[in-house]
């Protein structure tokens, strides 16, 4: 059963890159991002109230806290990778630097959740990151030239997801997912829809591809890699799931590749062979060898992008 999570949160979270590019056609990061949670609020709200077995016991404060934990992990993620992408840096470059989150991670890992992190365990995510380096090299040299400034937005929404995941790490409630991916949808929604009014771009155009863009968006990232993101930390240690993004640049090469013709050739390959080695190095590092990585609190990333 990990194992089938682990590949349809790989699959659905990688989509969001494409996700992004396309609706990055047609429309601003913030329209593309406003109408992507706005109608998807409104469903979850109407089915909050017609159930409301799963809020049961669920204190302000304990919505309050989720509601800062979609900021980051929602809102701030999303929007400098979408900003990213509009300002023409590649989706495997961006794909790469959220592939830095597990090291991130693992890093803090010890100090914030008292988690060991063993000497196989950092092997695999040195061998992750130039697994996706790889893959992402061949990509951002068919760039379409971004300013350097902007390779650095990318990095804020990775730290911004960090910060997501050890502030519910720490958290002593545990809403169910239900509840988390309510009011992380909600903010969001509140806070896209504010920056878009903002910057008088709320208006969603009449093309086709922007509202296969959204639901595409709705569908896979969300629904399927957001979520099954916050599911498998239930499950896993933080730094054996977030291993997993390691696979999200050479993952994502194979869909521009499928979907955009882009090239994917020897490098690439071998580049999401590395990656492959690397989450088998991690996850095969069990307790018997020291690792002391149980897990997260319950969360409810994102993406997905």
């Amino acid at each position: 059963m990990n194992l089938l999570l682990s590949i349809a949160f790989v699959l659905c979270w990688s989509s969001g890159f494409i996700g992004a590019k396309l609706g990055a056609g047609s429309a601003a990061a913030v329209t593309v991002l406003m109408w992507r949670f706005l109608p998807l609020a409104v469903a979850l709200i109407i089915a909050a109230g017609l159930s409301r077995a799963a809020w049961r016991g669920v204190a302000l404060r304990d919505v309050a806290r989720q509601a800062a934990i979609g900021v980051l992990s929602q809102s701030g993620y999303l929007l400098t990778v979408y900003y990213a992408i509009e300002l023409g840096v590649s989706s495997g470059t961006t794909a790469l630097i959220d592939g830095v989150q597990p090291l991130v991670a693992g890093a803090l890992a010890g100090p914030l959740l008292r988690q060991h992190v063993s000497r196989r365990q950092w092997s695999g995510l040195c061998l992750g990151v130039g697994g996706t380096a790889l893959v992402t090299t061949a990509d951002a040299a068919a760039g379409a030239g971004a300013t350097w400034w902007a390779y650095l937005i990318p990095f804020l929404g990775m730290l911004s997801l960090v910060a997501a995941t050890f502030l519910e790490g720490r958290s002593r409630a545990r809403p169910a997912p239900a509840v988390s991916m309510t009011v992380h949808c909600a903010t969001s929604a509140i806070v896209f829809t504010a920056l878009a009014m903002t910057a008088g771009a709320a208006t969603p155009p009449t093309a086709t591809s922007f509202w296969v863009a959204i639901i595409w968006l709705v569908a896979l990232p969300t629904f399927g890699g957001y979520g099954l993101y916050w599911l498998i930390l239930r499950r896993s240690g933080v730094t054996k799931v977030n291993t997993l993004m390691f696979l999200m640049a050479p993952v994502t090469a194979v869909w521009g590749a499928l979907m955009f013709g882009e090239p994917f050739g020897p490098q690439s390959v071998l580049g999401l062979t590395v990656a492959l080695a690397a989450v088998v190095l991690v996850h095969r590092t069990g307790t018997a060898s020291g690792d002391a990585d149980t897990g997260m609190a319950a969360c409810p990333a994102g993406h997905g992008t």
